[in-house]
Order: C-alpha cells, then sequence, then structure tokens
C-alpha cells in the first residue's frame, strides 16, 4: 500500500508495499464460456453448458485424490495437460488420468493454483443462478450466528470456505464491501455485485480488489464504487463500541472483523492492566481494554493515519483519554526503546502484519515473529499476559506454537497457554481447506 494508508505492514520495513491502485472498469457480464469445440482426439468426453464442449483439464495419476477429498485448489504440478485454449476465469471441467469427471473449476493459467473448485457435481451449471444460491446459503449461515445483536458489521462470504474460492465480502452497516482474489469471481464480478444488491441493499457496494496477492494471479488492482455512493463517513459497532471503518484505503476491507471475540476477551482480562498494544491501526484493541478498566494503554503503529482514526475512535466512544497514549513509530524499534527504558506492562498485544503469505516466506516470517514475541515476553511483569497473533497464511498454528515457545526460551521465561485463537465464527474453516484458518493466537501467562 502507499505511504498514505494505514498499512499494518509499513511496521515491517521488508514487508512489500501494494502497488498503485487501478481503476478500471470492467463491466462486461459473462454468463457461460463459450468456446470452440476441443480439437483434440485423445478422449471423447461429454458437452456441458460450461464449458461449450471444451474438454479441460486433465490431472496426473494419483492427483485427483486432492479434489476427492474435497480441497477445492488444483496446482499446475499436478496437470498432466489442459485440452482447447481456456481463458482466465473460463469455467472448465476437471478430469482424472482416464477422462472421467471429478469438478467444475475456474481456470487461471497465471496462477500457480491453475484451478479453483466450484462444484463436484457434473451435473451443475454455473451460471447468475449458482451464484445466487451460493451466496444465499452464505448469508443465511451468518444469521443463524446472531451476530448482528451488538454489532453492524460482519463477514458475508469467506471464499473457499463459503464455496466461493477467491471472494470476500465484508458488511459494515449499510455498506458492503467486495474483494476479489482469484480469476472465478473476476470473470463473474458484476453477476455477483447485482445478487449482492438484491439481496442485502446496501447503500453502497465498494470493490477493495487491490491487495498484493492479485498479482499472484495475474490481475490488475482495483479500487473503487460498484454500486451505488459511497458516504462520507461509514462506521461500524461492534459489541456496543463505534469505530469509523476507512472502506477506501484502510487495511483489508477496512477493518478486522475476524478479531471480534479476541477483542472482547481483551476487555474481560484488562481491567487494572497497563497495556500495551502493538500494530494497533485504529486501536480496536486499545478500545476493548480501555472500557475493560484497563489503568493505561500505550498503542503503537507506523501508520499517523491509522492513529488519527484511532483517536476518533476513542472520542466518538466518550473512553478516558487520559489513560491512551498513541506512538507513531515502527514497532520493532519502539520495543527496543521501551526495553532499553525499563519500561513493563501487565498485558501485551502483539497482531503484526502478514510476514509469511505463502509457506515459501516461512523461514523469513519466522525470524520476525521470533524478534517481536522476545521483545514482548521481556517487556511484561511477572504474572503478565501475552496476546501474540499470526495471520499469516505460511505460518502453521504449530509452527506458530513453536516459534513461540522458542522466543520464551530465549527470553528465560516460564508461559503457559491459557487460550488458543482463532478468527470468529463469521469466519468459518472448511474442514477440507485448512489453510482457511490464516488466523491463529495464543494467550500467554507469565510465570510469577
Amino acid at each position: 500500500m502507499t505511504d498514505k494508508k494505514p498499512n499494518k505492514s509499513n511496521n515491517r520495513p521488508s514487508t512489500p508495499h501494494r502497488a498503485s491502485q487501478g481503476n478500471r472498469d470492467f463491466r462486461k457480464r459473462t454468463q457461460r464460456n463459450e468456446r470452440p469445440e476441443s480439437a483434440s482426439p485423445a478422449r471423447t468426453v461429454p458437452v456441458h453448458a460450461n464449458t461449450g464442449g471444451q474438454a479441460g483439464i486433465f490431472l496426473k495419476e494419483g492427483r485427483e485424490k486432492s479434489l476427492q477429498r474435497r480441497h477445492p485448489w488444483i496446482f499446475s504440478g499436478g496437470i498432466e495437460r489442459i485440452d482447447g485454449a481456456p481463458a482466465s476465469g473460463d469455467t472448465v471441467p476437471v478430469r482424472d488420468a482416464n477422462g472421467q469427471f471429478l469438478a467444475w473449476a475456474a481456470y487461471n493459467a497465471s496462477s500457480q493454483i491453475t484451478a479453483r473448485l466450484w462444484s463436484l457435481r457434473e451435473d451443475e451449471i454455473i451460471d447468475a443462478d449458482f451464484f445466487r444460491r451460493k451466496i444465499s446459503l452464505a448469508i443465511a449461515a451468518r444469521a443463524g450466528l446472531n451476530l448482528d445483536r451488538d454489532s453492524t458489521g460482519m463477514r458475508l462470504i469467506h471464499a473457499e470456505s463459503d464455496g466461493l474460492p477467491g471472494l470476500i465480502v465484508d458488511q459494515y452497516g449499510d455498506v458492503i464491501v467486495m474483494q476479489i482474489g482469484s480469476a472465478g469471481p473476476e470473470r463473474w464480478r458484476e453477476t455477483i455485485a447485482d445478487i449482492l444488491q438484491e439481496l442485502r441493499s446496501p447503500v453502497c457496494i465498494y470493490e477493495r480488489s487491490d491487495s498484493d496477492s492479485r498479482a499472484l494471479e495475474g490481475l490488475e488492482l482495483r479500487n473503487g464504487v460498484l454500486r451505488g455512493e459511497l458516504p462520507s463517513a461509514v462506521e461500524v459497532i461492534e459489541n456496543g463500541l463505534r469505530f469509523g471503518v476507512d472502506v477506501a484505503d484502510g487495511q483489508k476491507t477496512g477493518f478486522y472483523l475476524d478479531q471480534r471475540d479476541n477483542r472482547a476477551l481483551t476487555e474481560t482480562l484488562a481491567d487494572g492492566c497497563d497495556v500495551l498494544n502493538c500494530f494497533c491501526y485504529t486501536g480496536g484493541f486499545s478500545l476493548y481494554a480501555l472500557r475493560g478498566g484497563a489503568k493505561s494503554v500505550l498503542s503503537i503503529d507506523a501508520s499517523g493515519e491509522a492513529l488519527e482514526i484511532a483517536a476518533q475512535n476513542l472520542n466518538r466512544n466518550g473512553l478516558d483519554a487520559d489513560r491512551a497514549e498513541w506512538q507513531d513509530a515502527d514497532v520493532f524499534a519502539a520495543l527496543r526503546k521501551l526495553r532499553d527504558q525499563g519500561r513493563t506492562f501487565d498485558l501485551i498485544i502483539l497482531d503484526p502484519p502478514k510476514f509469511a503469505p505463502t509457506a515459501a516466506f516461512a523461514e523469513k516470517a519466522a525470524r520476525g515473529y521470533k524478534d517481536i514475541n522476545l521483545l514482548g515476553f521481556k517487556l511484561l511483569r511477572p504474572g503478565g499476559l501475552l496476546f501474540t497473533y499470526s495471520c499469516s497464511g505460511g505460518i502453521s498454528e504449530e509452527l506458530f506454537q513453536k516459534i513461540i515457545a522458542g522466543a520464551a526460551l530465549d527470553a528465560g521465561v516460564d508461559a503457559q497457554i491459557i487460550h488458543h485463537l482463532h478468527a470468529s465464527a463469521d469466519h468459518p474453516v472448511l474442514l477440507s481447506f485448512p489453510e482457511g484458518a490464516y488466523l491463529k493466537g495464543l494467550v500467554l501467562r507469565v510465570a510469577g
């Protein structure tokens, strides 16, 4: 992201900034993929409305097992050949080495994940009705969670875990933010927006398809209004606290809905504590801690813009500003300075940016996580609590715990795990897609 944006990644110099935003308007509607029939004589395969007769993807022998386990990704290394000439976003059939149908998937030659699963049913047609049904099911599932009793923000669609790979949809009051991360929903972008408008009647649908990961998919960055008009101010209420949401320029889709439950837990443990909140963004954990009775809260982030919103959030909730301190600084440098000053805290929150978007970055990310948690342990008072998180998909929960254990060992402290933390319930994880459990956290108590 540009330096003007409240970017958590600015707290770590080695984390790349995203490129400038694209504002191109791709308005073509595609109801079916019209492709000439494949000329390959290798096998005779059924013609289907999804493909116009295209034979599609044939997997190497034995590589069908992941699909049979209902995993939604097909990697390039598992493909024997591709018949026809599908374009990015086309729906293609996936077949085993013997030509037997396995699934319908969205194709993308530019990605290492060459295809993403739409359906395992051969008689399924991937059209507007398919997306209306999938989106309706996702929304109905959230309604059953009763999350809107005290909150106006919710994740409506959580990509692969809702059967819509690469599609994220968040709602903040009467504003919907849509983020597209793969070629399949990119092809159906306008149809999806129409369905969301029909089902939710928002005043605005805003697109935030500007994440770094789109480059890996060969997709241009895009940021702008899709439907309606963006209000001058967007606010979300969460468990009675009010937060301003920077839809156009904030992190992710403007707010971290996934941390809802973890922020609430922080409130219950903050009474009487001196709290340090690192990578605080717009002050979510800080406000919960203050409402929970924290004696003081020092909040640090490298984005001055994010801290301005955080201060506004403090005021809009009528919380005691005398107990809150905001610091615009690189978190790693700030923690070392606090250590050198001999400062200590009762409760520390470490919620850093994504150090490892994929497993290929895991080793480098592990060093960053270890460094910051080592500093965190050194700043904790005996009996203090450390809330530590990773939102890196390339770092497993098991690896994360090992990294934190190594940091505690180097800090010379004994620590107990008292909570394992994950994303809130509107961010479900498909059992066949463990990669969806990107957010993991621990609450640790340091022995007195």
